[in-house]
């Protein structure tokens, strides 16, 4: 039954969670992730000047960023940890309903689940793009994004609870359905960065979400146990 004490229990082990996963995820985009974005960032902004120069316009306003070194990677672990912190919360109010877990292990399932849903399969149509990379608008690459996400979520756990073969090809429809219909694609591809470094960069980025994700999902599971 879910009551303030289970919501209080709740509340305090996503904040655990978000808190280690968000560091953890930063730590491991500082090693892999970051070198190859700064990198990406050289080639975007050399193209960039290239054509201001062509144009012949000066632009002297640029908008506000956090400097590289420990600004950057202090507003990024703010927004891991922030991120963290509101999956933790989702995965903890599906363990919820479903029962809650009775070790790491089984929270590690449901981290599984959460990076399939809001990584993997999106990413199957929209991969991880480098700084410069030419992009189909985005409000079509956030409906796609949604779609996809709401698709997968429903579809996985369709195929694990439901009770009848139907449910489970409906199921099954629902993963396929927004790779049938297609990402939103840019008229003119193209990227300022080399292949080579933005294939290194999706890698990268794929191993740092998993780790976040498993993270999340373990963490939970061992807090929620432990709060309750």
């Amino acid at each position: 039954m879910f009551n303030l004490t289970t919501f209080r229990e709740l509340v305090i082990a996503a904040l655990w969670t978000g808190l280690l996963a968000g560091l953890l995820l930063t730590a491991v985009q500082q090693i892999q992730v970051i070198p190859t974005l700064l990198q990406a960032e050289v080639y975007e902004e050399n193209a960039a000047a290239a054509v201001v120069a062509n144009a012949e316009i000066s632009h002297e306003h640029h908008e506000w960023q956090p400097e590289n070194g420990w600004e950057r990677t202090i507003f990024t672990a703010v927004a891991n940890i922030s991120l963290g912190v509101g999956f933790a919360l989702l995965i903890g109010a599906v363990m919820c309903l479903r029962g809650r877990p009775g070790h790491w292990r089984t929270g590690l399932l449901w981290g599984l689940a959460g990076y399939l849903t809001f990584f993997v399969a999106p990413s199957l149509g929209l991969p991880p793009e480098v700084p410069g990379t030419e992009a189909a608008k985005l409000a079509d690459r956030q409906s796609w994004w949604l779609i996809t996400v709401l698709d997968t979520g429903f579809g996985l756990s369709l195929l694990a609870f439901a009770l009848t073969k139907t449910n489970k090809f409906f199921g099954a429809v629902l993963l396929a359905a927004p790779h049938l219909i297609g990402a939103p694609q840019p008229e003119v591809p193209g990227s300022a960065a080399p292949a080579e470094l933005a294939q290194s960069f999706i890698t990268a980025t794929v191993f740092a979400n998993a780790v976040f994700w498993l993270a999340i999902g373990g963490l939970m599971g061992q807090f929620y146990k432990k709060e309750s």
